[in-house]
């Protein structure tokens, strides 16, 4: 008798219990047995007198209702031509039993969200101030791909050799046009301003004076943030490479 054990199940409450003996039982919902559904409800509220367990009053609200019932379905049905359109007695129960279903169904759901969500720890959100920091130096890359961007715009001017002889540009030449452009603009210049006309050989040789300027530490090349414009900027004398 020790290795003797009794397990009963615990119901949340009457129709709890009376689910649980319709998917035991695998009946129809739409047509239960009445008598049988209430011959086993009755079974389980015996056993919970048995192992002195206190039963609720709303358990033996629904035994009474499952008894009213039973034996509404148990008495004669009046003949025919009198009958009309007679109410299932079981239709409220039925009723009742599906609306406890949908139920069950939405907190199982939201049971397992809320089990979803302890996982995660959320907070309030902080205030961050947002800071554009202009990049400290331009990489050679982005300056090459600004150059790239000036050539796509302009327009090259188609002049035939046979008629005029190609002029020569030299570095120096272009390094003092610069410096005249960000003079007359007080020190700061567009990076695209640099390059208004000129043909591509000459573009060129520009862009490479501007790379000389820089490497002598004339001028400095700014960007204020990420896919901003470019400026071409006189330097100061303290100021850093």
């Amino acid at each position: 008798m020790d290795g003797y054990k009794i397990k009963l199940d615990a119901f949340e409450g009457p129709m709890d219990l009376l689910m649980h003996l319709i998917d035991k039982n695998k009946i129809d919902i739409y047509d239960i047995p009445i008598a049988t559904l209430t011959q086993q409800y009755m079974d389980h509220l015996d056993k919970f007198k048995e192992f002195n367990i206190e039963i609720a009053s709303e358990f033996l609200v629904m035994a009474a209702t499952l008894l009213q019932i039973k034996s509404r379905m148990m008495l004669p049905k009046p003949p025919k031509e009198e009958e009309g359109e007679e109410e299932d007695p079981r239709r409220e129960l039925v009723q009742r039993l599906l609306e406890y279903r949908r139920f069950k169904q939405v907190s199982s759901v939201l049971s397992e969200m809320a089990q979803t969500q302890e996982r995660f720890y959320a907070r309030e959100p902080l205030s961050i101030p947002v800071q554009h920091l202009p990049p400290e130096n331009l990489s050679m890359g982005l300056l090459l791909e600004a150059f790239r961007t000036v050539l796509e715009v302009k327009e090259e001017l188609k002049i035939p050799d046979v008629l005029v002889t190609p002029e020569e540009y030299s570095i120096q030449d272009k390094m003092e046009d610069i410096m005249s452009l960000l003079n007359r603009a007080n020190g700061k210049l567009l990076f695209s301003e640099a390059f208004r006309s000129g043909t591509r050989t000459e573009l060129i040789v520009t862009f490479l004076a501007l790379l000389e300027l820089i490497k002598l530490k004339t001028i400095a090349v700014k960007q204020q943030r990420a896919f901003a414009e470019i400026y071409i900027c006189v330097k100061a004398g303290d100021e850093d490479a």
